[in-house]
């Protein structure tokens, strides 16, 4: 396979990536205002400021909403967690895929 191709698929993955972070700023907010507003219980564990808070994130990516019986909180935290997954695989792809490519170019 030619780098060039490698290259071209490799900033795919990071366009990729780009979407996955589109979608994480769309539902990630929306779902901590739900949490604010329904479950305050929820809202003490992630703390103030929990948007990128490390913390957050690792309950996000762990499910920790689904131990909550709230279908809404799923529908918006699920769409969530899944554009983190993307964010984080496009970025693992695409920095593989640039560093085969770099090395046979």
């Amino acid at each position: 396979m030619d780098a060039d191709v490698i290259l071209f698929l490799a900033l795919l993955a990071f366009a990729i990536s780009i979407a996955g972070g589109t979608a994480f700023v769309i539902f990630w907010p929306l779902t901590l205002v739900h949490i604010r507003d329904r479950h305050p219980q929820i809202k003490t564990q992630l703390g103030p400021g929990a948007f990128l808070r490390p913390a957050a994130l690792l309950w996000l990516l762990r499910g920790g909403y689904r131990a909550t019986p709230d279908s809404n909180l799923s529908a918006l935290a699920t769409p969530a967690r899944i554009s983190v997954l993307v964010i984080l695989a496009g970025l693992a792809l695409g920095g593989v895929l640039w560093v085969i490519g770099k090395a046979l170019g």
